[in-house]
């Protein structure tokens, strides 16, 4: 008797439960872990070191030539 019972109520609550688990549906996908612009924000950096350092290195030339005059007057 106690097993019918038992039996009884376990179909009852999967009855019961099983719409209610199929009613909540999928999770969204999670956010993509690189944008675009962490992308850009990167190639834009290497990109302002390279116009640095091409600086540094073109200025010590234009600075020892003769027609440098920067300050004189």
């Amino acid at each position: 008797m106690a097993m019918a019972i038992f039996l009884i109520t376990l179909i009852a609550m999967s009855t019961f439960m099983l719409p209610c688990a199929q009613a909540q549906g999928m999770p969204p996908a999670p956010a993509p872990a690189s944008d675009g612009t962490t992308i850009d924000q990167g190639i834009a950096y290497a990109l302002m070191m390279l116009a640095l350092v091409l600086t540094y290195l073109i200025h010590p030339i234009h600075a020892s030539s003769s027609s440098y005059t920067f300050f004189s007057t």
